[in-house]
C-alpha cells in the first residue's frame, strides 16, 4: 500500500511483474503496530502505516451511520480470502473491536444525546446463510431445513418468520451477538462446518420518529461477512468429473455474477438479466447490490506470496465492484403513513357521526356503521403504537434471563475445571464451555449425558470425564475416538491443564485444570497447534517436509505451504472417513505428501503437494485425489450426509456418487536414471529403486541405455568419446531397454493387480508405456525402444548430461483403461523414433531433410565412383602383372625364385602407388586383396542403394543436387563389374 489509495501487487514467480490497484481507501495492517495500555493495536510511529480498526470505523463505519442517521439504507461486505482479515475487520478479535460493534455501540452513544422529542426504534437480527439455507442464530427453536426467503410486494424479499429483537441499549446487542456467534459455533460443530464457509449477515433497522413534526426516517443497515473468497474458484473441481462444489460456491458465484452485470450496466452495456434470484445471498442484498442502499465493500488481502493469486483475483472483484452506481433514497415509513391515515379518517369518521342526529332507522343503521369502522381503526392504531413498548418489555425480561444464565456460568468457572471449543475461525473459539463438575459426567449425543456434545463421529455415549480428588480424568467408551495432545487413547488417561483434547472426528477442546494450576498462556493452542499435534503423531513436521534450506537457514515458503495445507486437510479428511462409516461407503481416505522431484528430471527436491488416497475396503481399489479434487468431493459428501441426517433418501445414482470414481492407473513411484554415459557414448546397464511419493522403495526396475549404430548394434570401448562436444551436429542412435521389475509392492497387496512402465525422452510429445503386465510380483517386460537423434544440438548434448530419463511406474486394477501412447504423434526415421528435432522440424522442413539426405547419398555415390575407378585401374595392372609373371615362370628355372619375386614385388608397388606392403607376397594374394576390396565396396553400393531407393518414395521435391534419372543405370554398374 504506496499511499491510502494505492494498492501495489508484486508477482512472487516474477518480481519485475508489478500490478497496480486504485481504490477509494486503502489500509495495511499486516505490521508496523504495537498496543496500548488497553490493548488495542495502533500505529507504531509515524513511519510504519498501520491503519488499526479506529482508523477503519473513522472512515467507513462513521460514513454507514452518517447515511442511516440521514435515512438511507446502508450496506457494508466483507469479501475476500479466508484467513485475509474480513471477520477480524467486521467482528473483530479481543479488545480490537471491529466495524459491527463500533457501528452498534456509535449508534446508542448518539441516541442518548439526542433531542427528548424524538423516539429511535432500534432492531436487531442475525442470520447465517451455509449451503443456500438460511439459520436465525437468533432463535432457540432450529427448523432442520432453514427459514424461507419470500417476496412482498413492498418490502422486497425477506426471511419468513426471522428473529427481529427490540434493543434500547448497546449492552443489549453486544449480548445478542454473543449469543449468535454461540449458535453459530453450535451448528457448526455440529455438521464441522466451519465460518469460513458460511456467509453471516446482521441487519440493524433504524427508526426515527420526530413527535413534534409527524415525521419519520428509517434505514436498514446490512453488515455482511462473507464466505471465503476461494470457494468460488472452478478449479476447487480440478480433474473432477462431479459438478463444482456443491450449493456451498452457489451464493458467491452468483455474487459474482451480479456484481458484473451492475458493472456492465453502469458502463453501459446492454443487460438483459441480472441474476438476483440464483441464490439466497443476492436476493437477500439485491436492494444493497443495484437498489435504494448506500454500499460499501471491504477487499481484504493477504500479504503471502503463496495467495499471490487470491490476491490478485479479489482485488480485479473490487475494481469490477466500484463500477456499479446504486440511486439511494431517503426512506419513509410505511407504519407511519398508515398511522396519519387512520388518524385523518377517524377525524372523517367523527365530524360524519357528530353530524348525523338522531332521525330514522336509516340514520340509526349509519351510525353503527361508523362506530364499527372507527372502533376499528382504533384498534388497527393501538396495535401499531404499543408494539414497540411490548416488544421491548418482552425482550428485556428475556435478556435478564440470559444475564442470570451468563453470570452462572462465570461463577462456574471460577470453580470447575472445563473443556472449550477451539475452531479454526478465532471468532468460535472458547464460545462454548462443558464444566467437569465432581463425580462422574458422560459424554455424548444423548440428552441423558451430563455433558451434551454435537459433532461428526460423536456417540450417544462418547465418553466419561470423572472428577475425583482434584484428579480429572478421560475414559473413551468402546471404539470411541478420544485423541488427547495428538496420540489417540483407549484408555483411562488423567487430563494435566492446556491439555488438548479431540472427541470424534474432529470436536476440538482445551482442557482448562482446577483454578489453583490456571496459567493464562493459552492463546498459542490454537485451531493449528491442535492440527500440528495431529500431523506430527503422523510422522509430518515442518522439519520432515524439508522447510528449512541448510544453505541459507532459511525457511522456504512453499514447503511452509504444503505444511499448511496438511494441517488444513487433515480434520476434513477425518471428517469424511467417518461420513465414509455412518453411510457405509467403505472407504478409508490418508493423507499422502507428494515429492514432485519424482517428475523432475533434474532431481530438485522441495517440490511438494498435498494428495489424498482412497482406499475401498473390501476390493482393495485405489484412487489419488489431488487436494482441489478432495476439497470438492468433501462438499458433495456433506450434501448427502447432511439428508442422511434429516433422515431424507440418500440413493443416488453411482455417476453422482462423491464417494466412488471410475477405476483408473495409479501413479505407484519413479526412478531417474541419470544420461550422463549416453553424453560419452557408454553402456548404461541399471538397476534403479522405484520411489513412491513419500520416498520408500515401491519396487526395484532393470533398465539398460545402450549407445549403436543405425542398425541397432552396441557400441564396444572404441566407440567412447572423450568430449561430448565431439558428438555436437552428428547422429547419435540409442536404445533403452525395460528388462524387468521386480518386488512390486502393488503386487504384493493385491495378485490381481498389473503395472506399466512410462517414461519420456528429452522432447518427445506424449509418454511412451510398455504392454501390460498382470499378476507378477517380479513382471517381465523386456522391451526396446531405438531413438535417433540426426544432429545433436547443444541443447540436447546438455540434456544428456545434466538430466535423468524418468521412469514412471503405474498399477492397474481390473477393470481400468491401460496406458496407452499413439505414435501417429511421434516422428519416425528409419522407423526409429526421431528426437532432438521435434521442435523445429515441421512437415516442410522435413521435406527439405528428405531432400539434404538424398543429396548427400549422392556425394557419396561420386566418392565411390572415384574408389570404383581406382579399384579398376588396380584391377587392370594386376591383369597386366599375370600375364607377365606367366610368361616370365615359364622360362624360369628354380634358383630364380628370388629374382622375379623382386620383379613382381616392384611392379606391385608400382601398379597400387606405393600403397601394398614391403614383403614377398604369393601371386595367389593378389586375388584375395582385390576380392575382399570388392566385396567390401558392393555392400557400401548395396546399403547406398537401399537408401537411396527408400528416399525415392518420399517423393521430394526437385532439387538440383538430386541426380538425373538416367543416373539409375548408372548404379548398377559396378554390380555388372562384380559379376565380371
Amino acid at each position: 500500500m504506496q499511499s491510502g489509495t494505492t494498492t501495489t501487487v508484486h508477482d512472487p514467480k516474477n518480481p519485475e511483474h508489478i500490478k497496480t490497484f486504485t481504490f477509494d481507501l486503502a489500509y495495511w495492517s499486516h505490521s508496523g503496530f504495537q498496543r496500548d495500555k488497553d490493548g488495542i493495536l495502533i500505529s507504531a510511529g509515524s513511519n510504519s502505516g498501520f491503519a488499526g480498526q479506529r482508523d477503519v470505523f473513522r472512515d467507513l463505519g462513521q460514513g454507514v451511520l452518517d447515511s442511516a442517521w440521514q435515512g438511507y439504507n446502508a450496506t457494508l461486505l466483507a469479501y475476500g480470502q479466508t484467513g485475509s482479515g474480513k471477520s477480524y475487520s467486521m467482528i473483530g478479535y479481543g479488545a480490537d473491536k471491529g466495524l459491527v460493534p463500533n457501528v452498534c455501540e456509535e449508534l446508542f452513544k448518539a441516541i442518548e444525546n439526542k433531542e427528548k422529542n424524538q423516539q429511535y426504534q432500534v432492531t436487531f437480527s442475525m442470520l447465517e446463510i451455509y449451503n443456500e439455507q438460511v439459520r436465525d442464530l437468533l432463535s432457540k427453536t432450529k427448523k432442520p431445513e432453514g427459514l424461507k426467503v419470500r417476496e412482498d410486494h413492498h418490502q422486497g424479499f425477506y426471511v419468513d418468520g426471522l428473529t427481529s429483537v427490540p434493543c434500547d441499549s448497546y449492552a443489549q446487542i453486544e449480548r445478542l451477538m454473543e449469543q449468535g456467534i454461540k449458535a453459530r459455533t453450535t451448528a457448526a460443530t455440529s455438521m464441522n462446518a466451519t465460518s469460513s464457509r458460511s456467509h453471516m449477515v446482521i441487519t440493524i433497522q433504524f427508526k426515527q420518529v420526530f413527535l413534534d413534526g409527524d415525521l419519520t426516517k428509517q434505514s436498514i443497515i446490512n453488515l455482511v461477512d462473507l464466505a471465503g473468497s476461494e470457494r468460488q474458484k472452478s478449479s476447487g473441481s480440478e480433474g473432477d468429473r462431479l459438478r463444482e462444489g456443491s450449493r456451498v460456491n452457489l451464493s458467491l458465484t452468483t455474487l459474482g455474477n451480479v456484481i458484473s452485470a451492475l458493472a456492465d450496466v453502469a458502463m453501459g452495456k446492454r443487460v438483459l438479466h441480472i441474476p438476483y434470484r440464483n441464490s439466497v445471498l443476492t436476493r437477500l442484498l439485491q436492494s444493497a447490490l443495484g437498489g435504494n442502499s448506500k454500499t460499501i465493500m471491504i477487499a481484504a488481502i493477504s500479504p503471502a506470496d503463496i495467495c499471490y493469486e487470491e490476491t490478485l483475483s479479489t482485488l480485479r472483484y473490487a475494481e469490477r465492484t466500484k463500477k456499479i452506481k446504486n440511486k439511494a433514497v431517503i426512506n419513509t415509513s410505511p407504519t407511519e403513513k398508515l398511522i396519519k391515515e387512520l388518524k385523518a379518517e377517524n377525524n372523517r369518521l367523527l365530524s360524519r357521526f357528530a353530524g348525523l342526529g338522531n332521525s330514522g332507522k336509516r340514520v340509526a343503521d349509519k351510525t353503527k356503521e361508523l362506530e364499527y369502522l372507527l372502533a376499528k381503526n382504533q384498534l388497527r392504531l393501538q396495535t401499531i403504537q404499543i408494539t414497540w413498548e411490548r416488544q421491548l418489555e418482552e425482550t428485556q425480561k428475556e435478556w435478564e434471563e440470559q444475564y442470570s444464565a451468563v453470570m452462572q456460568e462465570q461463577q462456574m468457572t471460577k470453580a470447575f475445571p472445563y473443556l472449550f471449543n477451539v475452531n479454526e475461525d478465532p471468532q468460535l473459539t472458547g464460545v462454548l464451555k462443558h464444566f467437569i463438575q465432581a463425580g462422574s459426567s458422560d459424554v455424548g449425543q444423548a440428552t441423558s449425558n451430563k455433558i451434551i456434545l454435537q459433532g461428526l463421529g460423536i456417540s450417544d455415549k462418547h465418553a466419561t470425564f470423572t472428577n475425583i480428588d482434584g484428579e480429572v480424568t478421560v475414559t473413551p467408551q468402546t471404539k470411541c475416538r478420544v485423541v488427547v495432545n495428538g496420540v489417540p487413547t483407549v484408555t483411562k488417561t488423567r487430563l494435566q491443564h492446556l491439555d488438548r483434547v479431540i472427541l470424534g472426528s474432529n470436536s476440538a477442546y482445551l482442557y482448562i485444570g482446577f483454578p489453583s494450576e490456571r496459567s493464562k498462556d493459552w492463546a498459542r493452542f490454537d485451531y493449528d497447534f491442535f492440527q500440528s499435534e495431529l500431523a506430527a503423531a503422523e510422522g509430518v513436521s515442518v522439519d520432515k517436509l524439508g522447510a528449512v534450506n541448510n544453505k541459507d537457514g532459511k525457511v522456504d515458503p512453499s514447503v511452509l505451504a504444503v505444511f499448511q495445507d496438511y494441517i488444513k486437510l487433515i480434520p476434513l479428511v477425518a471428517e469424511a472417513n467417518q461420513m465414509s462409516e455412518e453411510l457405509m461407503k467403505g472407504l478409508k481416505l490418508e493423507l499422502r505428501v507428494k515429492n514432485l522431484a519424482s517428475s523432475d528430471s533434474k532431481g530438485y527436491d522441495l517440490q511438494k503437494e498435498v494428495i489424498v488416497k482412497v482406499t475401498n475396503r473390501e476390493t482393495q481399489e485405489v484412487w489419488m485425489w489431488s487436494k482441489a479434487k478432495f476439497i470438492n468431493r468433501k462438499y458433495l459428501m456433506e450434501e448427502i450426509y447432511q439428508h442422511f441426517l434429516d433422515g431424507e433418501d440418500i440413493h443416488v445414482a453411482q455417476e453422482d456418487d462423491p464417494f466412488w470414481d471410475p477405476l483408473e492407473a495409479v501413479h505407484l513411484g519413479s526412478a531417474h536414471i541419470w544420461l550422463q554415459s549416453l553424453a560419452y557414448c557408454m553402456k548404461l546397464e541399471e538397476q534403479a529403486e522405484l520411489l513412491n511419493s513419500e520416498g520408500l522403495e515401491e519396487a526395484i526396475l532393470l533398465i539398460n541405455i545402450t549407445p549403436c549404430s543405425r542398425t541397432g548394434e552396441a557400441y564396444g570401448e572404441d566407440d567412447v568419446v572423450i568430449d561430448p562436444l565431439e558428438l555436437l551436429g552428428k547422429r547419435i542412435d540409442f536404445q533403452i531397454q525395460i528388462i524387468q521389475c521386480l518386488g512390486i509392492k502393488w503386487l504384493k497387496e493385491n495378485a490381481r493387480r498389473g503395472i506399466q512402465i512410462g517414461y519420456k525422452v528429452y522432447d518427445l510429445p506424449i509418454t511412451l508405456y510398455t504392454k501390460p503386465v498382470w499378476k507378477n510380483v517380479n513382471a517381465k517386460i523386456e522391451e526396446t525402444v531405438h531413438f535417433v537423434a540426426l544432429n545433436a544440438s547443444h541443447e540436447f548434448l546438455s540434456y544428456l548430461q545434466k538430466n535423468a530419463l524418468i521412469v514412471d511406474l503405474w498399477g492397474l486394477q481390473e477393470g481400468c483403461t491401460e496406458l496407452n501412447c499413439t505414435h501417429k504423434d511421434l516422428i519416425t526415421w528409419e522407423g526409429n523414433i526421431l528426437v532432438d528435432n521435434m521442435k523445429t522440424l515441421t512437415a516442410q522442413e522435413a521435406n527439405q531433410a528428405t531432400s539434404n539426405q538424398m543429396a548427400e547419398l549422392y556425394l557419396k555415390l561420386l566418392k565411390l565412383e572415384q574408389e570404383t575407378e581406382l579399384l579398376r585401374n588396380i584391377n587392370r595392372a594386376l591383369r597386366e602383372e599375370n600375364v607377365l609373371l606367366k610368361d616370365s615362370l615359364k622360362g624360369c628355372g628354380p634358383g630364380q625364385d628370388h629374382k622375379l619375386s623382386s620383379a613382381s614385388r616392384t611392379t606391385a608397388q608400382g601398379a597400387s602407388h606405393r600403397d601394398a606392403p614391403q614383403m614377398y607376397i604369393p601371386r595367389t594374394s593378389y586375388d584375395a586383396d582385390f576380392a575382399k576390396a570388392l566385396k567390401g565396396f558392393y555392400q557400401s553400393m548395396n546399403i547406398v542403394q537401399g537408401h537411396f531407393l527408400k528416399l525415392r518414395h518420399n517423393r521430394p521435391p526437385v532439387s538440383k543436387l538430386l541426380l538425373p534419372s538416367s543416373m539409375g543405370k548408372w548404379i548398377f554398374s559396378p554390380i555388372h563389374l562384380a559379376a565380371s
